[in-house]
Parts: structure tokens; sequence; C-alpha cells
């Protein structure tokens, strides 16, 4: 299980753009839970993501994974138990680097790196089987350069990378916003695949209410830095578009972006 317990985070704390981000913020995630994220923006959802990461130091509260206090733990000490999708294809793979290469970095993700041999003929192998089940050819193009790729394959490639090394928790930060609807469609049902075989605890961030509905066992709606909203199974299964609609105006001060209305 993963706990964050009376979360705070603040950015340029004392002076006049202090912002509150995340405000005592709790929640337990169990083994296996895929959580949706919907809020308005600002709500403080990729905040949050971060603070789990450990790319955001908390101002107070506390944060636990598999029985382990990481509050204090750095990012790169986290990294053995996260895998990370960002909204920006290119964020996710070094460009100058071949899919081999890329992939077998986040083979080790959380070790140390010695001055062994980069990419291994047996890796090679685990490579390929992992690249062949995307049906985009890559098993073929371990040699060729990330940059190489489109963006929804640099995204498929990175989806791959994250869970190469099971990771306890996998955070999605609105991986298919950037792109066209057709490969935000293949990604998301790649997406489905890889948690549902690999069992993976996910919190997927998205604006598309539909996702938001649509996927995962467990919805939660923030606002404010706060959760105002976590529904699960049959009560998940039974809202609709227009619940989530009523519940960001019954707050007032919500704004419900375009992208959040046309998703």
């Amino acid at each position: 299980m993963i706990s964050a317990q009376t979360v705070n985070k603040y950015f340029h704390r004392g002076s006049v753009n202090e912002v509150h981000s995340i405000r005592d913020l709790s929640i337990d995630i169990e083994q296996g839970d895929f959580i949706t994220i919907i809020g308005s923006n600002g709500a403080g959802k990729s905040t949050f993501l971060s603070c789990l990461a450990g790319t955001h130091a908390l101002d107070s509260g506390s944060i636990t994974m598999a029985g382990t206090d990481v509050t204090r733990w750095p990012e790169h000490k986290r990294a053995r138990f996260i895998g990370r999708v960002f909204q920006d294809p290119l964020m996710g793979t070094c460009a100058s680097g071949s899919i081999a290469q890329n992939m077998a970095l986040a083979l080790k993700r959380g070790q140390r790196r010695g001055l062994s041999r980069g990419v291994k003929p047996a890796d090679r192998e685990v490579f390929r089987e992992r690249l062949r089940v995307l049906g985009l050819g890559l098993e073929d193009r371990l040699q060729d350069r990330a940059g190489l790729l489109s963006g929804g394959q640099r995204q498929a490639l990175t989806m791959v990378m994250a869970t190469l090394v099971r990771p306890e928790l996998l955070l999605l930060d609105e991986h298919t916003a950037a792109l066209d609807p057709k490969t935000a469609a293949q990604i998301l049902e790649l997406t489905r695949n890889i948690v549902t075989a690999h069992g993976l605890t996910t919190l997927m961030v998205t604006h598309n209410m539909h996702q938001a509905l649509t996927l995962g066992n467990r919805l939660i709606m923030m606002h404010r830095g706060r959760i105002i909203l976590d529904v699960r199974g049959e009560q998940k299964a039974g809202l609709t578009v227009e619940d989530l609609l009523e519940k960001f105006q019954s707050q007032g001060d919500a704004e419900i972006s375009d992208r959040m209305l046309l998703g």
C-alpha cells in the first residue's frame, strides 16, 4: 500500500506570490488500484504526482511506499519504486540514444550504474519481446535513434520503459494530452493492457472526464489542493459526465476548461 498523510506543499512560501498547492491531502492507495485524477486547472493534480515521485519536497506530511517511509527520499532514490510518463512525449526518452540504449537505461532504474557493457545480447531479446506487443515494428528498430520516432511511438516506448522494471507505482501525467485523437486512443488502450497485464498500481491525471469514468477502478477529483471526491467500484460505475460537471460547478470558483468539456 502507498499512503500520503496530511501532505502540504507551498510554492514561493512567505512571499506575495505564495501558492498553497497541496492542502492537508491524505489518501491510501491500495495494491492494484488504478486511480484516475481529475480537477480544474491549478487543482494540484500534477503537483501531487511530483510530491509522490520526490520531484517536490513536502513542506509537511508523510509518504510511505511498501511499508517504507520515503518522505525525505530524493527523487533518484524513489525511482526504484516509481515509473512515470509525462504529457510531453519528448520527456521520456533520450533523442540521441537508440531505442535499445534508452531501454537499457530504463532496465537500470534505481540501480547503481557501473562501467559494464551498455546493452547486453540477452537484454536485446527482452526488449524485442516487450516492444513486439506494441504492434509498431519497434522490435526491429532497436538501433534507430529515439529522436526519429513519432510522438506516439515515443510515448508508447516511454510506457514500455516506465514498466520494464515493475514499479510499485505508475504515474501518468496527462500522457495522451499532446497526441492526436487516434494516437491518444492507441496509447490509452496500451495503458489499459499494460496496467491490467502486470497488475500495476497506477495514478493517471486526465482532463478528459470520459477517460476518468471509463478507465480504472477508482476516481478522485481535486480542487484547490484537496480531494473533494473519491469513488470506486459500483459508485464510480454509476457516475456520468453530468455528475462530474455538477460536482465541479458546486465548488463555485472551479473553472472548467475547454479540454474537459470537449474531451
